[in-house]
């Protein structure tokens, strides 16, 4: 079995039921992927100040700006959304992809965007230049085009959830239907995907933002998909590499407790049959 096959039954194991399991499930990961995911469109984002607010809900002589401050609190909100939907097994639909926008972008939007009418957790009413390629959507396409990309997962089979994760995500970052914050919103939703259908959710590690856009422009140049999937597949290994080799330490050492239980056993079963073959032998005077 290989390090992502390893990842993919490790998760599965844990038969993640509810909100409370899952958290337990993702203790430190929700911090870290908040961190990345931010990260990887805004360098001034620390993962200092993101545990902080994580886990104390503010910071300490905080010298940054307040836009950066305001997209790692929203992170948090975005996380206690993500555990809430997942708790009432929400469907993925426009509804939760709207309500998850909203959460990562409140009181982010710059001036010249609200101006022009844009809101959080609404789809754009403009047109803006995403990358190289200048890719999304028109505005006035981006409804459809995401209810039909929705509508395209719907009977995904658990065994092709990377796949179709990777589809899925490739495609909302191709359409950009939002103003600003389509690209944590994409991976936060990709994630909640990956877990209706038993799959680990995916760190996309900020240091390898590279990889991450090149795969993705591989599929807006030419609709090539493996790139992301591999991409993702590496992503996986990587993200739960740590606990696999926790996993991994434990293993032996449980053989070796076991290994030794049963010699114990073995020498106490031993020296109970000697000590029954001497009360049983008579004296030889």
């Amino acid at each position: 079995m290989g390090i992502y096959e390893s990842a993919v039954a490790l998760w599965q194991s844990k038969r993640i039921a509810d909100a409370a399991t899952l958290a337990e499930a993702l203790n430190g990961h929700m911090i870290q992927f908040a961190y990345h995911s931010g990260k990887i469109e805004n360098a001034n984002i620390t993962f200092h100040d993101t545990r902080e607010i994580f886990e104390h809900d503010g910071v300490t002589s905080y010298t940054g700006d307040l836009r950066t401050l305001f997209e790692i609190r929203n992170a948090k909100d975005a996380s206690e959304l993500f555990l809430e939907a997942f708790q009432a097994r929400r469907p993925l639909e426009e509804n939760l992809i709207l309500e998850f926008q909203r959460c990562l972008t409140q009181n982010t939007y710059d001036t010249r965007r609200y101006q022009l009418g844009e809101r959080p957790g609404t789809y754009k009413l403009h047109d803006y230049v995403t990358g190289k390629l200048e890719i999304g959507a028109a505005p006035e396409d981006v409804a459809e085009e995401m209810d039909e990309l929705l509508s395209e997962l719907h009977d995904v089979s658990n065994e092709n959830a990377l796949t179709a994760a990777a589809y899925f995500h490739a495609k909302f970052e191709n359409i950009h239907p939002f103003a600003d914050g389509n690209g944590r919103t994409g991976r936060l939703v990709m994630n909640y995907f990956l877990l209706l259908h038993d799959h680990p959710p995916i760190i996309i590690h900020e240091e390898d933002r590279k990889a991450y856009f090149d795969a993705l422009e591989a599929w807006d140049e030419s609709q090539v998909l493996e790139p992301l999937c591999q991409f993702l597949r590496s992503q996986t290994e990587k993200t739960w590499a740590r606990q696999l080799d926790r996993v991994r330490q434990r293993r032996p050492m449980a053989e070796r407790i076991a290994e030794a239980a049963k010699e114990a056993a073995q020498y106490n079963r031993d020296r109970s049959a000697s000590n029954m073959s001497g009360k049983d032998m008579p004296e030889i005077e």
